[in-house]
């Protein structure tokens, strides 16, 4: 009876699973991860598997060039493949337009701000970290900014740490599109 006690206070850390967190999401960019997964599964796969059919027909695969281009592009697709379903599945979609706007910044907000030390203005939607775009005004949730705005309310001024030192930064407009 103790040696079964000791066993399972062994097994008990094995067996626990750790829930991993789910990763904001917006609905543009799930639809993009799917769309992609969606092009690699019913297109880029069956290509490939030709591709590897018609350079298995050619003979000695040990030196066969478009055989090995093949393998390596078929690698390549399914560890993609892979990564987005493993993206999708770690993610929660969320839909701002049912979130009710209370005037702070939120998950999918765009965000007006207005830097104080050169006066100017800058909007940027605050996405999911696969989604981030600086250069389309899309920053990810865990960027130095967003976390600084993140449950501010307009008209706030925050202060941002970046690698050249702080900004500062005062809310102009929140906005749920």
């Amino acid at each position: 009876m103790r040696s079964c006690t000791n066993l399972v206070k062994k097994l008990t850390p094995l067996t626990k699973r750790t829930i991993m967190p789910k990763v904001p999401m917006t609905i543009a960019g799930a639809e993009r991860l799917r769309a992609e997964l969606n092009e690699l599964k019913a297109v880029q796969r069956p290509k490939i598997s030709k591709a590897i059919a018609e350079a298995r027909e050619h003979g000695d695969l040990k030196e066969n060039a478009e055989y090995h281009a093949a393998r390596e592009q078929q690698s390549f697709c399914e560890g993609r493949i892979t990564e987005i379903e493993a993206k999708l599945s770690e993610s929660e979609i969320i839909d701002i337009s049912k979130i009710e706007p209370n005037g702070k910044v939120i998950f999918g907000t765009t965000v007006t701000l207005f830097n104080l030390d050169t006066d100017e203005s800058v909007s940027y939607q605050i996405v999911g970290e696969d989604e981030a775009d600086v250069a389309a005004g899309k920053i990810s949730v865990v960027s130095p900014i967003a976390r600084a705005i993140m449950g501010k309310p307009d008209g706030e001024e925050v202060v941002v740490k970046v690698p050249a030192g702080e900004v500062q930064y005062e809310i102009e407009k929140i906005e749920h599109i």
